[in-house]
């Protein structure tokens, strides 16, 4: 199973970092990927992290979220900076070679 952490209330403009730890399987065998739901809205690709570690991002968290993964801690990271109102949603973790979603982790982005 993989389960995300990290997730909560932050200020426009702050920071948070979303944690994504695998159990039962290695994940450095696995390309590695961050989506977000906000409310009444479709999931849509935020982040992937490759093996290699080459990292892709959507256009609108580009310059702003940093992904990266730890394989030595079974675990990958979004460090979100630079937070704005609409980043608001649950993200969730994602190994499309598993077809395998983690519960997600609701992160609200409020004065």
């Amino acid at each position: 199973q993989i389960v995300e952490s990290g997730g909560g209330l932050v200020q426009p403009g702050g920071s948070l970092r979303l944690s994504c730890v695998a159990s039962g399987f290695p994940l450095d065998l696995f390309h590695v990927n961050w989506y977000r739901q906000a409310p009444g809205k479709g999931r849509e690709h935020v982040a992937t992290v490759l093996r290699t570690r080459e990292a892709t991002y959507a256009d609108f968290v580009k310059g702003r979220f940093i992904i990266s993964r730890d394989d030595s801690k079974n675990t990958a990271y979004l460090q979100m900076n630079s937070l704005k109102p609409e980043d608001s949603a649950v993200y969730y973790c994602y190994l499309p070679s598993r077809n395998l979603w983690g519960q997600g982790t609701r992160v609200t982005v409020s004065s």
